[in-house]
């Protein structure tokens, strides 16, 4: 049996490796260039401020703000569709990289940007096993 592509299935590659098992284990990772000192998000392996090639991954705090979002009515994506409504939001992180994600576990009445959020980790596919974990955020009281 082929199994097919799904929109929701990452591309694990070597430079992501690292970041997807840190999810799978509770812990957000970003990046950081020894070279500039700057951090960012999503995994690859090189720095998109300066271009060096002297990244590591280092875990965050998975606390940050709300930055913006949109309340989801209609995707005609699967297996999108199937989770109509959702939040899709971008968090900046308190360590200053943004990512896009999903809030999980809020009235969408309930937010507002500039809201805290605390990184939760779930399986793509709760059938799956070996599914890949996602960070999505949910509101918290207040970051540290």
């Amino acid at each position: 049996m082929v199994k097919v592509a799904r929109a929701d299935i990452p591309t694990i590659d070597a430079a992501s490796a690292p970041y997807w098992e840190a999810a799978r284990q509770g812990q957000l990772l970003i990046a950081e260039c020894s070279a500039c000192g700057k951090v960012h998000h999503y995994p690859r392996p090189f720095c998109p401020f300066c271009w060096s090639e002297d990244v590591a991954p280092v875990k965050a705090s998975g606390t940050g703000t709300l930055y913006t979002y949109s309340t989801v009515y209609v995707n005609d994506l699967a297996p999108f569709k199937e989770r109509v409504p959702y939040v899709a939001a971008l968090v900046e992180l308190t360590e200053g990289p943004r990512l896009m994600t999903t809030i999980e576990g809020a009235d969408f009445d309930d937010l507002r940007v500039g809201m805290p959020v605390t990184a939760v980790f779930r399986p793509v596919d709760d059938t799956d096993p070996d599914s890949p974990y996602l960070t999505v955020f949910t509101p918290s009281e207040e970051n540290p």
